[in-house]
């Protein structure tokens, strides 16, 4: 877990960085199509540099930088879709880029059986990479879950559910968490039992390429709400959907909801699913208590250049790239463009109280 100085290239602006504040960063969907496999290989292994080239700078300097893992580690063959198996190279690579927390529990988290369950989470404890959403047993989510991590003085629950695993059964004796009304009360007993700063649910819900929450959606977060979660982070359609800063009677915010970030990385060319958001969100505690202060957005693009007739790809924070496109071509700063002007109009017509970063 990373602790040092947030810079100003973190959110809106600050004054300072006091002890009392801590500061998070959610993205979306990490997905490795066959294209992105075959484009990072270099001889033997997989190179993954030019993903995070651009967005480094607004992951590391977080606190807890959370990211979906959409795929499986379970070793070769690597393939894309429909069933994944990523390079483990992916995994360094996103460690590398400052995430701290990977989640697992996905449609996709069964696509290799009981190797991509169990050898995913190997991996990951062998990169010393924190994860949750998926288990070696039901003994050892027992003993893990809900996630409680304490950073700078915070103390945080996270969780991760998903709607299913593309009809594939949960291989024994391992364990995904479903989305499941019983089962997340007691979890949501549990962890507030442990007396956490605040609760994070992230959530792989909703229907793939709708630009709006689903019904199911919304009752969910109202549950999750009303059995404590103050942060609601969602993914899996592969598109933005809104997001909503809830208040309380007295002014502050009682609670969040990001109903999806969209993809942050993948080869997805269906119009909007291109790219997506980063969430940043900053907690405060304040009077004995813990409030949620500032909450941004910050729209991403996947950039897909061609380098020695190789094609190549890379996330670009939209607004940065607006104002200096650098090498970024003609034809890819429309796209780019396209899908921000599409992304700000959902936005300023359904988000409430967020902001974007610029």
């Amino acid at each position: 877990m990373k602790y040092f100085l947030v810079t100003s290239a973190f959110l809106l602006s600050f004054a300072g960085y006091a002890q009392d504040t801590l500061t998070l960063v959610f993205v979306g969907d990490v997905m490795q199509h066959k294209a992105q496999i075959d484009a990072a290989q270099q001889g033997k292994s997989y190179d993954y540099g030019t993903y995070f080239t651009h967005v480094r700078k607004y992951i590391e300097p977080a606190d807890v930088a959370i990211a979906n893992l959409e795929v499986t580690l379970a070793g070769k063959p690597y393939a894309g879709y429909p069933q994944f198996s990523a390079p483990d190279e992916l995994a360094g690579a996103l460690k590398d880029a400052g995430f701290d927390i990977l989640l697992t529990a996905n449609n996709h988290a069964c696509d290799r059986g009981k190797i991509g369950v169990t050898r995913t989470i190997d991996m990951l404890d062998s990169l010393q990479i924190r994860h949750t959403g998926t288990f070696l047993s039901q003994a050892q989510r027992d003993s893990l879950y809900p996630m409680i991590i304490d950073v700078r003085g915070f103390r945080l629950a996270i969780l991760n559910y998903t709607y299913g695993t593309n009809g594939i059964p949960t291989p024994p004796p391992t364990a995904v968490n479903r989305i499941d009304t019983a089962r997340m009360a007691a979890d949501m007993a549990t962890a507030r039992a442990m007396q956490p700063d605040i609760i994070i649910a992230n959530m792989h819900w909703g229907d793939e390429y709708t630009l709006s929450p689903n019904a199911a959606q919304q009752a969910t977060a109202e549950f999750l709400i009303r059995q404590g979660a103050r942060l609601i982070i969602g993914s899996h359609p592969h598109v933005l959907q809104r997001m909503e800063r809830r208040l309380a009677d007295d002014g502050s915010t009682s609670s969040v909801v990001v109903y999806s970030l969209g993809n942050y990385i993948s080869n997805m060319t269906a119009k909007n699913t291109d790219g997506g958001a980063m969430a940043h969100i900053r907690l405060v505690k304040d009077n004995g208590g813990v409030c949620i202060d500032e909450c941004g957005y910050r729209f991403v693009w996947t950039y897909r250049p061609e380098i020695d007739g190789r094609k190549t790809y890379t996330i670009l924070p939209i607004a940065d790239f607006e104002r200096t496109p650098g090498d970024l071509t003609s034809v890819g700063f429309k796209a780019m463009t396209g899908f921000a002007e599409r992304m700000r109009a959902l936005y300023n017509r359904e988000t409430v109280g967020f902001t974007e970063c610029r």
